[in-house]
């Protein structure tokens, strides 16, 4: 059986995303740490910590991730930007470790004014800087599939590839798949030959051994638009037939999926508990 959840919001306390996510029938949550539109940060009590690993136990909510700020840009050609990512993608590692969370998804940035080689070359100094910096950590970074808006990386696999092959401990990096990016970048997923044609892609490219999480949005625009604009399940353009590829392949059974549809009700129900039943309708 798929391992389902959803990103969920700490208002009120990390706990409560815990128990946001049993609400709605997941078996794991995403969260964020911090706010993800400030740099500054408040420290995580151990009180705060324990009551967070506790209510996962409690709730049996397995498979807790961690998603990065989307200031970080990793690729920026600004200095003190870069810096200001770099300190800031280490601080998120100390954070998941401290909650006991083993890994935490980040976009690597956009290559804004300079080419998608340089932009690569960043985020690979960016990396071994923040792992120098973490070495006594657990916790890894999930490089996340993106849609390859404007200069973003990773809207390509050999942009994964390149990170991989360049960072001095490619054994602390692993790959978030995103089905919206992912589509939105030109991989289609539709058909069973065009979803096997695109992961033997990834397999190439990266190994899907690296794929560590995944992310189920549908897209609310076409294949290869490199608009990120994510959907709720079957309503996009990508449809439930990729989703019933992915969630019956066999190969990802004990990779933990979660959804970042948008937050909303319909009928008086939470549209996440909604993708849900949908998505559990697809299992064979």
């Amino acid at each position: 059986m798929a391992i389902l959840g959803a990103h969920m919001s700490i208002a009120g306390g990390y706990h409560k995303a815990v128990e946001r996510a049993a609400e709605c029938g997941c078996d794991c949550v995403q969260l964020f740490t911090r706010n993800n539109r400030q740099w500054r940060a408040k420290s995580i009590s151990p009180e705060e910590a324990d009551r967070f690993r506790q209510s996962l136990a409690q709730r049996r909510i397995s498979h807790p991730l961690a998603h990065a700020s989307y200031l970080i840009n990793l690729a920026s050609p600004n200095d003190a930007l870069w810096r200001k990512s770099v300190d800031s993608l280490a601080a998120e590692l100390r954070r998941a470790e401290i909650l006991g969370i083993p890994y935490v998804v980040v976009h690597p940035g956009s290559a804004t004014g300079i080419s998608v080689a340089a932009g690569l070359a960043r985020v690979v100094r960016a990396i071994d800087q923040i792992h120098s910096q973490t070495q006594a950590l657990r916790v890894k970074c999930l490089l996340e599939t993106t849609a390859g808006q404007g200069a973003s990386l990773n809207g390509r696999f050999e942009h994964l590839a390149t990170i991989l092959d360049g960072v001095q401990a490619p054994d602390r990096l692993g790959v978030c798949f995103d089905t919206c990016h992912v589509f939105a970048a030109g991989y289609p997923l539709c058909t069973r030959q065009e979803y096997r044609a695109t992961m033997r892609r990834l397999d190439a490219a990266v190994g899907l051994a690296r794929v560590k999480a995944f992310h189920l949005n549908d897209s609310k625009r076409e294949l290869g638009s490199h608009v990120d604009r994510h959907a709720h399940i079957g309503r996009g353009h990508l449809g439930l037939e990729p989703f019933a590829h992915l969630l019956n392949d066999s190969r990802f059974r004990r990779i933990p999926m979660y959804l970042e549809t948008p937050k909303s009700q319909e009928n008086g129900e939470n549209l996440d508990v909604v993708n849900l039943r949908t998505l559990r309708s697809l299992v064979r």
